[in-house]
Formats: C-alpha cells, sequence, structure tokens
C-alpha cells in the first residue's frame, strides 16, 4: 500500500474523533527506519479557538482510538509501530495557513542551494507571500527568500 494512501486513510478514520475531542491532525508519515516501520501521526490541540500544549494524556487518547480503529479495518499489511506525538518546539511549518499562525516568531529557514552565500538562515518570520518567504534577520533588515529556493521552515527553539 502506498505512503500516501495510509496518511489519507489515518485521516479519513481520525477525522470525527479529532473534531469531536477538540484535536487537529498536523501531518502523518509512515516510514521504514532500518527493518521496521512507523506510523506517526502528528496532532494539534485547539481550546476555545487557540491551541494548546499537547500532552501525554491527549497522545495517548488519541493513539488508544486510532489503535483501535485499525485493528478493525486492519488496512496496513506490514507490522508497525504506531507513535502519535505534538508536532514539538522545532515544529516544521507546512502549510500556509502554519505560517499565518506563527507570524513573529523565530524560525530556521533551510535552502535548496546558497541564497546570498547561505543555505541557513534564523529569523523572525514576517510573512509568506506566492513568491517569497519574509523573515527579519536584523532589527531592520528583511530578507525576502524566494519560496522555490525554500526546503525546510521550522520554529527555532530559544533557549
Amino acid at each position: 500500500m502506498a505512503k500516501k494512501k495510509i496518511g489519507e486513510i489515518v485521516e479519513e478514520i481520525l477525522a470525527p474523533f479529532l473534531e469531536e475531542h477538540g484535536y487537529e491532525l498536523f501531518r502523518t508519515e509512515f516510514v521504514k527506519e532500518g527493518k521496521d516501520w512507523f506510523l506517526r501521526v502528528f496532532i494539534d490541540k485547539i481550546q476555545d479557538g487557540a491551541y494548546v500544549n499537547v500532552g501525554t494524556d491527549d497522545c495517548e487518547a488519541v493513539s488508544r482510538y486510532l489503535s483501535a480503529k485499525l485493528d478493525e479495518a486492519d488496512p496496513i499489511q506490514q507490522n508497525y509501530y504506531l507513535e502519535v506525538s505534538s508536532p514539538g518546539m522545532d515544529r516544521p511549518l507546512l502549510r500556509d495557513k502554519d505560517f499565518v499562525r506563527f507570524r513573529g516568531e523565530a524560525v530556521e529557514v533551510s535552502l535548496y542551494k546558497a541564497w546570498e552565500g547561505r543555505k541557513t538562515y534564523e529569523g523572525i518570520l514576517v510573512d509568506l507571500t506566492d513568491d517569497h518567504l519574509v523573515i527579519r534577520v536584523e532589527q531592520d533588515r528583511e530578507l525576502l527568500i524566494p519560496r522555490e529556493q525554500v526546503s525546510k521552515t521550522k520554529l527555532a527553539v530559544i533557549f
């Protein structure tokens, strides 16, 4: 079964439960690491219209529900490990709505190839347009990085 298909199946199975309990599916991945397969499900939690931290109880509730439903439907032929977690402090920004949600936050940007002499940048997320990712790298300096050059954007973890 194709990886994309498994993600779609998981999304269909989880949709009613997530909506009912105030969760949102961030992403899924079905990957082989060494000899083992992993189905990873990343969730967000919404309370009173705002995103809040996902705790271990939340992950356990989603995991129990999904595990039972996957056992019933049995859509995955090979053995796998199910992991449910939050996207983490250094979450990747994947969808346009992620960029809107995290405007004003510190981000790390990786590029496919060097742009203005560098392949990585850190700064404050200002905007995402159809053509550019805009980050502030200094108090008065913003970079407009062509979108097609961006390989990955994630929240920066600052201690």
